[in-house]
């Protein structure tokens, strides 16, 4: 027993010698090595270790030591950043994925970078950390925020409500990514409730056009947008029936009026009678107007008025209306008158021979008057040659008289 404790404890003294002794980087011939005081001062091995697959996997050995079969790296393995976070990439390491401990060198222990990276390099090229993180969250958040964007904005669109491209809250990855789509969204949606409000009020009118029952259909009723867009195409159609039937109305009134008769409409809307009556008093306004119209124009043709032959009063009274209304003919009566006054010869003016009996009887007017004041003017000539006649024979007489004595 105590030859056998003897031996435990030389091999033991063999085994620390052997460590010591041993390198802390390449490996020996059986492919390990001992930690060095990095890897030690890392934790991440306390004795001989193999690498890249060297010696065995058995437990045997000097005693005390490690043996475990490994292919660890230290950050002093590699001859650039960049094969450290290729290395990093490629074996899919992260922050809680750590086994080879190379995230800590000069950093603080697990913030998900390994080793020390040059200043401004861009870390979120580096599986797993928090700047590849942060950009795969906001990229996240901002596909999120299109997402929600659009589908908002396609809903206000479709609603016809006032744009609001902002949302309430989120990242500001999210809001970018909803202010994108939303206007997009808001566009579709705007479209789309244009075309459907379009093809209800087609609808709507068409259903008019045979009806006049208001009867929504359900696929409409469900959308107060669409519901008022189908029935104001119903109520286009039956507004243009309304008005046709208007004009029918008023074109009925307006023959009765130029003929005089007038219909007793029975069963006839409040609407439908106004258009009638509207139409029946512009037939008679017209009618009116031409007879006002013959009395006007007989004025020129005659002296004195005379009681047309017409069957009814009223068209008698328009007629006389017409015929005194005339004031055209006085200028014409004047012009006549002072031709035959100043003892011009007759010459009708040419728009004048319409009015010919007129102007010969004022002109004759005219001219007696004339003819009499050359009468006077030729008995008070002849009156003062007889006085002075008479004067010179006396004077005569007297002078003879007086030769004699």
């Amino acid at each position: 027993m105590r030859k056998l404790l003897l031996l435990f404890a030389f091999f033991l003294i063999f085994s620390i010698s052997d460590i010591a002794e041993a390198h802390s980087g390449r490996t020996d011939s059986r492919g390990g090595h001992n930690c060095s005081a990095k890897s030690q001062a890392k934790g991440l091995c306390t004795g001989y270790h193999y690498h890249n697959g060297g010696g065995d996997t058995s437990s045997g050995g000097t005693l005390g030591t490690t043996t475990t079969q490994s292919s660890d790296k230290d950050c002093s393995d590699f001859s650039s950043y960049e094969e450290v976070v290729n290395y990093w990439n490629s074996k899919g390491y992260s922050k809680t994925n750590d086994p080879e401990r190379l995230d800590g060198f000069g950093n603080k222990v697990d913030d998900g970078i390994p080793c020390e990276p040059p200043n401004g390099y861009d870390t979120s090229q580096i599986n797993g950390s928090p700047e590849q993180i942060a950009e795969q969250n906001a990229a996240k958040d901002k596909a999120q925020g299109k997402e929600d964007g659009y589908a908002k904005g396609l809903q206000d669109g479709y609603m016809e409500k006032e744009k609001n491209s902002t949302p309430s809250k989120g990242s500001e990855a999210y809001k970018k990514g909803y202010g994108t789509n939303y206007i997009k969204g808001y566009e579709e949606g705007h479209e789309k409730i244009e075309a459907e409000k379009k093809q209800a009020v087609e609808e709507g009118y068409a259903i008019g056009k045979e009806t006049d029952e208001l009867k929504v259909p359900s696929k409409y009723n469900e959308n107060n947008i669409l519901k008022s867009a189908f029935e104001s195409g119903f109520k286009r159609a039956i507004n243009e029936k309304v008005k046709a039937k208007k004009e029918e109305y008023k074109a009925m009134g307006y023959k009765n009026g130029k003929d005089d008769v007038k219909d007793a409409l029975k069963d006839v809307e409040e609407d439908y009678l106004k258009a009638y009556q509207e139409g029946y008093e512009k037939g008679q306004k017209e009618l009116k107007q031409s007879y006002f119209d013959k009395g006007y124009q007989a004025a020129f043709t005659i002296l004195k008025y005379k009681k047309p032959n017409f069957n009814k009063e009223n068209y008698i009274n328009w007629y006389k209306e017409g015929f005194e209304s005339n004031k055209e003919v006085i200028k014409i009566q004047e012009m006549a008158y002072n031709m035959g006054l100043s003892g011009k010869e007759l010459e009708i003016p040419e728009k004048y021979i319409a009015s010919e009996e007129i102007f010969n009887h004022h002109y004759d007017l005219g001219a007696k008057v004339y003819e009499e004041k050359e009468r006077e003017e030729t008995v008070q000539t002849t009156v003062g040659f007889g006085v002075l006649l008479a004067g010179w024979l006396g004077r005569r007489f007297y002078v003879a008289k007086k030769m004699v004595i």
